[in-house]
């Protein structure tokens, strides 16, 4: 991968294609950061802090990308994606999760991921999409996780976008922690993105381009961790039952990218304690079609069927 960083000298520090940044796993904030702690509000939930050793086979993670046997809800395209992640201990997110989750891991570090992308051409199955309503810039921190069952899917801690429709639609049909956000973007040589959250004194900003040919991630690879994802799980707030939802689209063509800009501050936004330094891994994706499928309820160990093995 291409990092590029803005350093507090007004530098360009890059780390070279094909290697990741150094990882800190116990990054420290910066004096003007306020971290959340298990002992500031919202409350770390309590669960078991049993762990599969690195989550699910290969087996599973490939069978998520199957096609859902049940009717599609939704056609979307998403755009112009920025992956940025960071590494750190399983059990510093692990307490943050719903009951019936568990952090998923790649060779034993879990992740923490901020994405922003653009959302094109949204509609619901047998009507077109509508201008002003189907077009939209929506950002997303998520880390990944497993059920019981043993299905690796995401987990979302927030989902900002700049169309309020969608947000509505978003809290009250999917049970996705989505939240209104002022957002801008401009596509040239370089892709510039922002988005502020009401109430937060702090802007995100994204200055990026892609670099190098398409690949695939190769399973068993950070990247396969990391992006192949076709599962989501969602509750409506900590009372409320835990739901499973599917998409479907073809497996990431991603690159190399260029960073010029970035921010962590969406981290913040949701109490998380913000990473010190740049992102551990990046890439780019130009674009991915995707079809959104009906949410289950998820009960008991015993109601929760297996995923399939082939």
């Amino acid at each position: 991968m291409v990092v590029q960083q803005k350093a507090s000298g007004g530098n360009i520090r890059r780390w070279p294609e094909g290697q990741v940044a150094p990882v800190n796993l116990n990054p420290m904030p910066s004096r003007d950061e306020k971290p959340l702690t298990k002992n500031s509000s919202p409350t770390p939930r309590t669960q078991s802090s049993r762990q599969r050793p690195d989550g699910p086979s290969i087996q599973a993670r490939l069978a998520a990308r199957e096609i859902p046997g049940t009717p599609s809800l939704i056609f979307q395209t998403w755009q112009d994606l920025l992956f940025l992640h960071w590494a750190l201990p399983p059990t510093d997110l692990q307490p943050f999760l719903p009951p019936g989750l568990q952090v998923d891991t790649h060779q034993g570090k879990a992740w923490l991921g901020i994405v922003p992308f653009f959302m094109r051409g949204i509609r619901p199955r047998f009507l077109p999409s509508v201008p002003g309503l189907s077009n939209f810039l929506e950002l997303n921190v998520r880390t990944y996780v497993y059920d019981r069952s043993g299905t690796p899917g995401v987990w979302f801690f927030s989902l900002d976008a700049n169309n309020t429709p969608a947000v509505t639609l978003g809290r009250s049909l999917f049970n996705l922690a989505y939240r209104r956000a002022k957002m801008d973007a401009s596509v040239g040589d370089w892709i510039d993105y922002s988005a502020q959250r009401p109430g937060e004194p702090l802007q995100a900003s994204y200055r990026y381009r892609a670099a190098g040919p398409c690949r695939l991630a190769k399973p068993g690879s950070l990247e396969f961790f990391l992006l192949e994802r076709y599962v989501l799980f969602a509750q409506a707030n900590p009372t409320a039952p835990l739901y499973r939802g599917r998409v479907h689209h073809r497996p990431y063509q991603i690159q190399d990218v260029e960073l010029e800009n970035f921010s962590s501050c969406p981290l913040q936004w949701n109490r998380l304690d913000p990473p010190a330094g740049p992102p551990h891994h990046s890439c780019f994706s130009r674009r991915a079609k995707v079809s959104v499928h009906p949410l289950e309820r998820l009960g008991s160990h015993s109601e929760i069927p297996s995923p399939p093995t082939t």
